[in-house]
């Protein structure tokens, strides 16, 4: 492990773009857990997300991992530049002359995965603990860790997605063309979702029907990118304009997606170990 990290470590301190975007986005990661203590300019309005209850627990575990979850496209070009550059540059190959193999090729890219993975939720966890214990305005400890279940979700959430990037690196090797397949990759789980929805809401017949079919379950939550989100809602009806306006926040666990990301994840691991193996590079 040690070699692995070293190794990795040579690599990207080199590489410009991994030094620039990884700074970006710790920096922009802390600055968006303050967001709530500005005032912001809403629809001509000003308001206040701490004064709306961003910051009170147990909310604000919700809160914190939602809106920096929103960021993971920076280190997404992190993953994504570092592996690429390896495939252009000619670098994988040159390892594996040196007697690099392909297992330790994928595991040193793992190790990467997990330490940014690990050091983001850290930040992510410490931040939001000091921001609910110095605003929160509830201070019961039975509700402080109530759900801090959505920290680990973050976690799970930011692994997966990096592992799918993994995969998308190893399999077009460019980065552009890493991104043009996400992009209709999250457009066509858009759309599949969209029709299953109103292919159920279409068999309906009265309104309450259809806000049953809304709170169903869809198998479209169960693709890669889906399933990712649905582990942290958006929390924007916990917020105390939205409950004065009658707005009623309801969450339910999502176990099938959270088993749909780890299955994911060893799909994507294994499957870029598949490539690596197959191909003749």
């Amino acid at each position: 492990m040690t070699k692995l990290l070293k190794l990795e470590y040579y690599k990207n301190l080199n590489y410009l773009p991994f030094r620039v975007f990884t700074i970006l986005y710790f920096a922009i990661l802390i600055i968006l857990l303050f967001i709530g203590l500005a005032d912001l300019n809403v629809f001509g309005g000003s308001v206040n997300l701490k004064q709306q209850g961003m910051y009170d627990f147990p909310g604000i575990w919700n809160f914190t991992t939602y809106i920096v979850g929103l960021l993971k496209i920076f280190p997404g070009l992190i993953i994504v530049f570092s592996i690429s550059q390896e495939f252009s540059n000619r670098m994988f190959k040159q390892n594996l002359i040196d007697g690099l193999s392909r297992e330790e090729f994928i595991s040193s890219k793992l190790l990467t995965i997990t330490i940014f993975t690990l050091i983001s939720t850290v930040i992510v966890f410490v931040i939001t603990l000091f921001l609910g214990k110095s605003y929160s305005k509830v201070t019961d400890s039975a509700m402080i860790f109530k759900e801090i279940f959505f920290v680990g979700n973050y976690f799970i959430k930011l692994f997966s997605f990096f592992c799918f990037l993994l995969f998308l690196s190893v399999l077009l090797r460019k980065s552009v063309f890493v991104f043009l397949a996400f992009f209709v990759i999250w457009i066509g789980e858009s759309i599949i979702g969209s029709v299953e929805t109103w292919t159920k809401i279409s068999a309906t017949k009265s309104p309450e029907n259809i806000q049953m079919v809304k709170s169903q379950f869809l198998y479209s939550k169960l693709l890669p990118l889906k399933s990712m989100s649905s582990l942290i809602p958006n929390p924007i009806l916990r917020l105390n304009m939205m409950k004065a306006m009658g707005g009623k926040y309801e969450f339910t666990y999502p176990t099938e997606s959270l088993i749909a990301c780890i299955v994911w994840c060893v799909i994507f691991i294994l499957g870029s170990y598949w490539i690596l193996k197959r191909r003749d590079w």
